[in-house]
């Protein structure tokens, strides 16, 4: 099924696990973000990994959050390979680290302005720093680094009306799963326009205060586990469970299809 109108033709919707999500050539991911940016009207972006699916699989909330999302791009390698294993397709895997960079590059050369939300003020002040020096002619329309807790309704209508009044074509959102997808969710009804772009821990790496997985790594799927080397005791009960639960349901998915199409 084509997906997104003329605009994005060359995208795809496809199931995985129940989840519409979104497949075709990485550029074409740049391409349809930045034409929803060009929209008088707000849309939102999920990258999605297999914790986010996990939390899809056990919350019907999230999972209409995800699937709601003007698109649904398949952020960690296992997502991507379940789009070759079900449908037979080569999907490249649309990685926050990569696309924000890519992005910020896009946004930079078409005049598009960008609003920087979440991480810390260190953080937002080092990715301003670093694409004032690499992307001197990048138009950043604001930042926020909002309190690590729950935002009262006063609080995200205040929230809503400096992204307005910004006037921001791209807001780059970095909270995590799955408190950024809930938040571009309630926003999209808040925002007059623009496209939001949850992009995870894209921002403490490419501010370089955080570091990615080596290449080698990355092409083997072992992301997950470089981070784990980094964040051990908040991360190692929560890759046992959604990495293995993962596996057992796209089994499942797997051989039924299989048994399916006999």
């Amino acid at each position: 099924m084509v997906a997104y109108g003329n605009g994005w033709k060359n995208l795809e919707t496809k199931k995985v696990l129940s989840l519409n999500i979104s497949a075709g050539s990485y550029d074409s991911f740049l391409d349809a973000a930045s034409n929803l940016s060009k929209q008088q009207k707000s849309s939102y972006v999920c990258l999605v990994n297999v914790h986010s699916i996990i939390e899809a699989v056990n919350n019907p909330d999230f999972k209409n959050i995800i699937n709601n999302a003007d698109i649904a791009a398949p952020d960690g390698m296992p997502v991507a390979k379940s789009i070759k294993l079900l449908y037979g397709i080569e999907q490249k895997r649309v990685a926050g680290m990569d696309i924000f960079p890519d992005l910020l590059k896009k946004a930079s050369d078409q005049g598009l302005s960008v609003f920087f939300y979440g991480s810390t003020d260190t953080v937002l002040k080092k990715i301003i720093e670093r694409t004032k020096k690499e992307l001197p002619a990048l138009k950043i329309s604001g930042s926020f680094s909002p309190p690590f807790r729950d935002l009262s309704e006063n609080e995200k209508n205040e929230t809503a009306g400096m992204i307005n009044n910004a006037q921001s074509d791209i807001i780059f959102v970095s909270l995590g799963c799955p408190k950024q997808e809930i938040w571009m969710a309630d926003m999209k009804n808040k925002l007059k326009k623009g496209v939001m772009v949850g992009v995870g821990a894209a921002f403490p790496v490419y501010a370089g205060t955080a570091k990615r997985a080596y290449k080698w790594m990355q092409d083997l799927s072992l992301e997950w586990l470089f981070r784990l080397f980094q964040e051990p005791k908040r991360l190692l009960w929560r890759y046992l469970y959604t990495n293995t639960y993962f596996l057992f349901l796209m089994f499942k998915e797997i051989i039924g299809v299989k048994i399916f199409k006999k």
